[in-house]
């Protein structure tokens, strides 16, 4: 199944978290919850339990981490405006193999200019040389440079895990078929949030479980659980 949730009346889940193979990274609560709120970390917590650790930190100062940060099981890479204090938060969170890297990047919201899985990854088409070989080297992937139809902000317009992968319908089949080549998983074309095409930002993943905004519909969540095939 798909878990469709909310955080603070928004439904964009992938702004306010941060889930790979090795870690879940979740947005400090604000001062007074409300109770989608609260059902927004006890979900993540009851889905992983003691398998996966979940972090509550910011970046920053800011709760929008799904979308400043972007990491795989080895490894993250947050922004220059990332605190030595948050860092310091991070890395105790984290398993202590996962490298936890800031980068020096023009384009600072890493979340939305990077997606990857634990072997490739695909970036802005813009993002600076030395970014992308911190990238390779951190994450330990293959960097690709791509645009998902004509929107170059890939991470926001693209979820990818190490079973599959989804971007929003209208891309050209063409593309589709070059992304699964290039990234090696099979693609669908989609929608979340009922009809919102930011698949990046509606959608949460990782290999075991999927994270939806609660917008999303029946079609649309039958649609995840067939591409990226959830066993939580």
């Amino acid at each position: 199944m798909a878990h469709r949730l909310t955080f603070e009346n928004s439904a964009e889940l992938g702004v306010f978290a941060r889930l790979t193979n090795s870690y879940c990274l979740l947005a400090q609560p604000p001062v007074e919850a409300t109770t989608e709120s609260q059902r927004f970390y006890a979900e993540f917590a009851r889905v992983f339990g003691d398998d996966l650790p979940v972090v509550q930190v910011s970046i920053g100062g800011n709760r929008i981490v799904g979308r400043v940060c972007v990491g795989n099981r080895y490894g993250l890479l947050v922004p220059s405006i990332t605190t030595d204090a948050e860092i310091a938060a991070i890395s105790q969170g984290v398993p202590p193999n996962v490298r936890v890297h800031r980068v020096e990047e023009r384009l600072s919201a890493l979340g939305n200019c990077i997606v990857c899985n634990d072997s490739m990854a695909l970036v802005h088409t813009d993002l600076d040389t030395e970014t992308v070989k911190i990238v390779e080297d951190v994450l330990r992937v293959q960097v690709h440079r791509n645009a998902v139809g004509d929107q170059v902000l890939v991470g926001s317009y693209c979820t990818i895990t190490n079973k599959g992968g989804i971007v929003p319908k209208g891309v050209d089949p063409e593309q589709i078929q070059e992304l699964a080549t290039i990234l090696g998983v099979p693609f669908v074309a989609g929608t979340v949030n009922n009809g919102s095409p930011m698949v990046g930002t509606g959608i949460v993943a990782n290999d075991s479980a999927v994270f939806c905004g609660k917008d999303t519909t029946q079609g649309e969540e039958a649609c995840l659980r067939a591409i990226f095939r959830p066993a939580k």
